[in-house]
């Protein structure tokens, strides 16, 4: 057996029904359209959302706001956290499994904010220019990656 002599079983795949061929056929004359009206000539359509010319509710109810996609892709971590962090080594995956950052996070930011009390070895996060100059300070290096 090879993949292009697979067929469907018989009788499993009726054929399509070919309408407009007679009145014998069940679907003749008119063909399953019905009499008059847009949707029995060719070319009968309509946009989606189009409510026959009055004012389409997408256009009536207000607009207002934006929500990004990337919203909480990068995550803002504050310098006092990260005394928490067990080890001398600080980068997303500590952080994710010391419980600080959600799963789900993409990117992390030290920001200054609290004290430092640690000598502590940053690689791979973002980092303000006043947290930089905390871990320095406190003995600790920053690897920009």
């Amino acid at each position: 057996m090879r993949l292009n002599e697979i067929k469907p079983a018989a009788g499993s795949r009726p054929s399509r029904l070919r309408v407009g061929r007679g009145i014998g056929s069940g679907k003749g004359k008119t063909a399953g359209r019905g009499h008059k009206g847009q949707h029995s000539r060719s070319g009968g359509y309509h946009k989606v959302g189009f409510e026959g010319g009055q004012m389409p509710m997408a256009r009536r109810l207000p607009k207002r706001g934006f929500v990004s996609m990337t919203r909480g892709h990068t995550v803002e971590v504050r310098l006092s956290v990260l005394n928490k962090i067990e080890g001398d080594e600080v980068d997303l995956l500590a952080l994710k499994q010391a419980g600080i950052l959600p799963k789900g996070t993409v990117a992390g930011k030290i920001i200054l904010a609290g004290k430092i009390e640690k000598k502590l070895k940053v690689r791979g996060l973002g980092i303000t220019k006043g947290a930089r100059a905390a871990i320095e300070a406190a003995g600790g290096s920053v690897v920009d990656s």
